[in-house]
């Protein structure tokens, strides 16, 4: 009596079947390892004027097209998601919060903190040659095969950070003090219709002369802003106040002492705990910001108690190492993942001798009840300069923006696709593992949103 082999994919069933552990899921007609990326659409920002090492050296390279925001709609597998881009001024050197989408998805805000690099063709320019901007762009994501800008104001000079309100009508400018952040540290625009109105410059409580405010960034439901002391490494939070051109801003609760050089802040989906970044960099690491160490996140609980005064007391809750340079902050919608992008030295020219030739993602666990921050690891890869990630509307999958790549033969930077991998058999083990799926953009990409 004969009898005919298992395949691969049929014995795998029956053993599921008979151990009575849950069957893998279906492949796809093609075989393909699902992929759903959940979500509208996924925004990447691109700085075209210079390579990564120009941080280092200050030679902006060649150029690589425009400066570009990339839309990816979403919904086919990955292999099959296209990129459809629109012109917007923007610049690298910032924290990766240049970019800003409204609550309904509909439009998107980008900063220019810097201006393009003068159009002449000529590959010799430097970081030198690069002037501050103030433009600020509004795109219309109504179709987003073909996103359309709708309005161009002057803004600020040198604006570093931008963040819409939970109900869309205002927009916070975080304005750096090499620019006009010496005398207005932060603005807030009126929003209505896709158009920005007259902005207001309140007075920021606490705020000294001279230091940046690097990031300001709205409470998901409350009329509240998280501010981010670069200078001083210290987290507080305002609450706004008045309506129309009549706005302050009140403090809000106690200032929080958070870590060495941090660079910007987002706050959990339910909005109790706030999750900020520490770059450590500085002259006394190690002499410069490219030998700095691993960097951390910490997790701030609002409203942890009530002071002697009767006014909340946020408290740092936890903390968790990450990999060198963490600088974008991504926190998954069902608030129990949270994942930097460390560009490590991927940046720094071939011949240095403190290249990587890697950069990495750390992924955590967060509590959202307490706050609390578990290590789940780091995860290295090929690609330079991933200054930000976005987790899809599920929480299982995770895109990253590569800046560049170390072949220098595939032009562009990309959107890469994670997987949140779990393996059934053993449920504390989580695994982060880069899929082979990525859509290629504009070479610099730094920001990034997911529009769910």
């Amino acid at each position: 009596m004969t009898t005919s082999p298992l395949s691969g994919r049929a014995l795998g069933l029956a053993l599921c079947t008979w151990l009575a552990w849950p069957a893998p899921p279906a492949l796809g007609h093609d075989g393909a390892a699902p992929l759903a990326f959940q979500g509208r659409a996924l925004l990447a920002l691109s700085d075209a004027d210079m390579v990564a090492s120009a941080y280092v050296d200050g030679r902006l390279g060649p150029r690589e097209g425009r400066d570009t925001l990339s839309v990816i709609p979403l919904g086919p597998h990955a292999r099959d998601l296209r990129a459809h881009a629109v012109e917007a001024s923007n610049s690298v050197a910032g924290p990766p919060v240049a970019l800003a989408v409204s609550p309904d998805g509909r439009f998107a805000i980008v900063v220019e903190t810097f201006t393009p690099r003068p159009d002449d063709g000529r590959e010799d320019h430097t970081f030198r040659d690069l002037r501050h901007g103030r433009t600020l762009t509004v795109i219309d994501l109504a179709d987003p095969s073909a996103p359309r800008i709708v309005q161009r104001v002057a803004g600020p000079e040198r604006p570093d950070a931008v963040s819409i309100s939970g109900d869309g009508s205002l927009v916070a400018i975080a304005v750096n003090p090499g620019g006009d952040g010496a005398r207005t540290p932060l603005l807030l625009y009126p929003f209505r219709d896709g158009r920005l109105g007259e902005p207001t410059a309140p007075a920021v409580p606490r705020w000294r002369e001279g230091e940046r405010l690097i990031h300001a960034e709205f409470h998901p439901s409350e009329p509240m802003l998280a501010l981010v002391n670069e200078t001083r490494g210290e987290l507080s939070f305002v609450r706004i106040a008045g309506a129309g051109r009549i706005l302050s801003l009140e403090a809000h609760g106690n200032v929080v002492q958070i870590e060495k050089a941090p660079y910007m802040v987002r706050f959990t989906p339910d909005g109790r705990h706030a999750i900020a970044n520490a770059l450590y960099w500085g002259p006394d690491v190690q002499g410069t910001w490219n030998e700095a160490p691993r960097g951390s996140v910490v997790s701030v609980r609002l409203a942890a108690g009530t002071a002697a005064d009767g006014n909340p007391r946020h408290a740092l809750v936890s903390r968790a190492v990450t990999g060198v340079s963490p600088e974008g902050i991504a926190i998954s919608p069902d608030g129990t993942l949270v994942a930097t992008t460390n560009l490590e030295r991927s940046y720094l020219p071939y011949d240095d001798a403190r290249q990587t030739f890697f950069s990495s993602i750390t992924l955590l666990r967060l509590d959202p009840e307490t706050g609390a921050l578990s290590r789940v690891g780091d995860f290295a890869y090929d690609g330079i300069l991933p200054e930000a990630a976005a987790f899809d509307a599920s929480s299982r999958f995770l895109a990253v923006v590569t800046y560049d790549h170390f072949d220098d033969r595939r032009a562009g930077g990309s959107v890469d696709f994670w997987r949140v991998a779990r393996d059934p058999i053993d449920p504390a083990r989580i695994e982060l593992v880069k899929t082979a799926h990525a859509v290629p953009v504009t070479r610099g990409a730094h920001s990034m949103v997911l529009v769910r």
